[in-house]
């Protein structure tokens, strides 16, 4: 029943930033570990960075000291600043709500980041 809308995605150059946002509606908000997934296309999708209701923050190790997550219980968001974007980390991103209570997935439609050479 959460529903996750993303935005943010976009063109940008090497070595450039983008800031995506999603919003959760459906659901309590503040109960979900959140996180944010990207897809190259052939590949499979992973796991780049989550944050607990606490704030407890992970990040995958090759975007560890260039994204930053960040969420907003208040506004039901959750957000994520990528800094020093490289061309291999062009994909669509995806948020993800992960509830504690029932384990339960749920995915944005993701959004497309694009990085040139």
């Amino acid at each position: 029943q959460v529903q996750l809308v993303e935005s943010g995605g976009g063109l940008v150059q090497a070595g450039g930033s983008l800031r995506l946002s999603c919003v959760s509606s459906g659901a309590p908000f503040g109960i979900n570990v959140m996180g944010w997934h990207r897809q190259a296309p052939g590949k499979q999708r992973e796991l780049v960075a989550s944050i607990t209701p606490s704030g407890t923050k992970y990040y995958a190790e090759f975007v560890k000291g260039r994204f930053t997550i960040s969420r907003d219980n208040a506004k039901n968001t959750v957000s994520l600043q990528m800094n020093s974007l490289k061309p291999e980390e062009t994909a669509v991103y995806y948020c993800n709500a992960r509830s504690p209570i029932t384990s339960r997935n749920s995915w944005g439609q993701g959004t497309q980041v694009t990085v040139s050479s």
